[in-house]
């Protein structure tokens, strides 16, 4: 049997984890609502509440959706949509992705067509993904507290603290813009992505500021992550 990312199998899979997940939420949300009836809620303010919540659910699903497009063109599409569908980042999965097929000598700019490098990929997103989820329920209140009894003792200092951690989690992810600066004037086409993506968060926090558009504190990511995928269109095509 041929390999295929985007086999029927894949999409029926896919399918039935979305499904699944769509149903969760459903299940939630009535609980909700049943359980804001019981407290005395009117009606009407359920249904806004809704309406409200739903409306902010674009922003993040537009970067949902360029991740699964980013990753479309090197992984199929089912992939991406089963993991950016349940807990997946693009900025997490790309670099899993890329990291994994870097070590068998795959660029990440072409579909694969080797199942073995596909289900090693898969491997790496899979198990680096793990920890985070175990993690989480076990020892997220500890580590709140932690913090906590931190900013108690100097509020500065503690957001010092939390700054200093936030900023070593992006630098994390740095390396892979300054990878390849030696290869050439090529090499820096991703830096110049990322000042162009900086550049337009810090017009829309100065939008944001000056004119008050609460609302654009929202779509502030989408609007970066868009515009500096097309200014990596022209600047690659530009520079070759």
């Amino acid at each position: 049997m041929k390999f295929d990312l985007n086999s029927g199998f894949m999409y029926a899979l896919a399918a039935i984890i979305v499904v699944f997940v769509i149903a969760q939420s459903l299940f939630f949300m009535l609980k909700a609502i049943k359980q804001a009836k019981a407290m005395g809620f009117d009606k009407k303010v359920i249904m806004r509440t809704i309406k409200t919540s739903a409306v902010f659910t674009i922003a993040p699903a537009l970067s949902i959706l360029l991740g699964v497009i980013s990753l479309s063109k090197f992984l199929g599409l089912p992939l991406p949509w089963i993991r950016l569908s349940i807990l997946g980042a693009i900025t997490y999965e790309l670099t899993a992705a890329a990291s994994a097929a870097s070590s068998l000598g795959v660029s990440v700019t072409q579909q694969i067509t080797d199942p073995h490098v596909f289900s090693t990929i898969v491997w790496v997103m899979t198990i680096g993904i793990i920890p985070s989820v175990v993690l989480i329920p076990l020892f997220l209140k500890k580590i709140q507290r932690g913090i906590v009894k931190v900013k108690d003792k100097d509020n500065e200092w503690g957001e010092l603290f939390i700054t200093a951690i936030f900023l070593g989690m992006i630098s994390a992810f740095l390396g892979v813009v300054f990878a390849d600066v030696r290869s050439g004037i090529q090499g820096f086409i991703p830096i110049f992505v990322l000042l162009a993506s900086a550049v337009i968060m810090i017009i829309c926090g100065l939008l944001m500021k000056k004119y008050k558009l609460r609302w654009l504190q929202d779509y502030a990511l989408p609007f970066s992550i868009l515009g500096a995928m097309g200014f990596a269109i022209v600047i690659t095509n530009w520079i070759g």
